[in-house]
C-alpha cells in the first residue's frame, strides 16, 4: 500500500468516528506503528486531523474553560436523559458526593424529594437544587470559589473530604480521554475531583459524547479508576469498545 492510499484510508477511517489508534492503524495498514506515526504527522501539517499520544482525531482534543452558564445552554437533552438514567444507581440512605457542572446538576434537580441521602458537595449550584429535599443531609464542601463553574475548590475542601466516606462519586468532567483520562480544565477542580475518587466505593461519570476523545488541563484519574459511564449514543465506536476492555460499566441512553 502506498502512502497515499494510507492516507486516504486513514482520513476514511476518522470520518466514521472521528478518531483512530496508532495501534489500530497498524494492525489494518500492517505496517510499523512508527510509520503510522509518520503517517499522522504528515496529515496534521496539512491541518487535516490533530495527533495525541497514539491517537489521532478530526477536532482538537484540547478543551479550554468555559462558563458553566454557556455549558447549561449546551446538550440540554443528552444531559437530561444522562441525568434520569444515573437516578437508577442511586438508593435510600446513602452517602454520596456529587460533583461539579452541567450535567451532575440535571441529576441533582432530578433527584426525588423523598430520597433519603446525605450528599456533599462542593458545588453551590448543587447545594440550592437540593434545598427543596427536605430528606437529604447536605454537607457543603468549603474553599476559594471557582466564579466559572460556583464550584468550592482548594485545601479547605480537600481537608473536609478527608473526615469523610461515601458510597458513590456523580461526577462530570470537561475530557474522557483513552491515553490521558479524566481530565478538567482547571488543575485545583481536578485535585479536589481525584480526592473524591479516593473516598467512595464507586465512581459514576456523567459526561455526554461531545467529552469522548477530549482533554483539558487538569488531570482527574485513570480510566481504570471508573466503574461506570453514562453517556448518549453519539459515542464513538471505538470508546465503546476501548472501555468494554477496561471492565469499565458503560451506559448508553
Amino acid at each position: 500500500m502506498t502512502q497515499a492510499e494510507r492516507h486516504r484510508y486513514i482520513l476514511d477511517e476518522l470520518g466514521k468516528s472521528g478518531f483512530v489508534t496508532v495501534s489500530d492503524l497498524s494492525k489494518s495498514l500492517d505496517v510499523t506503528m512508527v510509520t503510522v506515526r509518520k503517517d499522522l504527522r504528515l496529515l496534521e501539517e496539512k491541518g487535516l486531523l490533530y495527533r495525541s499520544h497514539g491517537s489521532a482525531t478530526t477536532v482538537s482534543p484540547y478543551v479550554s474553560d468555559r462558563s458553566v452558564h454557556v455549558k447549561e445552554l449546551e446538550q440540554v437533552e443528552e444531559k437530561t436523559a444522562i441525568a434520569l438514567k444515573a437516578l437508577d444507581y442511586l438508593e435510600d440512605q446513602e452517602a454520596i458526593i456529587i460533583g461539579s457542572g452541567t450535567t451532575v446538576l440535571a441529576f441533582a434537580q432530578a433527584i426525588p424529594k423523598s430520597k433519603r441521602l446525605t450528599v456533599l458537595t462542593a458545588a453551590m449550584n448543587v447545594s440550592l437544587a437540593l434545598l427543596a429535599c427536605q430528606e437529604v443531609e447536605l454537607v457543603q464542601l468549603g474553599g476559594v470559589v471557582r466564579k466559572s463553574s460556583g464550584s468550592a475548590v482548594g485545601h479547605f475542601a480537600e481537608e473536609m473530604l478527608q473526615g469523610f466516606a461515601c458510597n458513590k462519586l456523580f461526577l462530570s468532567v470537561d475530557g474522557v480521554s483513552l491515553d490521558h483520562g479524566l481530565t478538567t480544565s482547571n488543575m485545583m477542580e481536578a485535585h479536589l475531583n481525584a480526592r473524591m475518587i479516593a473516598s467512595v466505593q464507586k465512581t459514576i461519570v456523567l459526561a455526554d459524547s461531545r467529552k469522548f476523545g477530549k482533554k483539558s488541563f487538569g488531570k482527574i484519574s485513570d480510566l481504570e479508576d471508573v466503574d461506570v459511564i453514562i453517556t448518549d449514543a453519539g459515542i464513538p465506536e471505538l470508546y465503546r469498545a476501548k472501555l468494554e476492555e477496561k471492565g469499565i460499566e458503560l451506559v448508553i441512553v
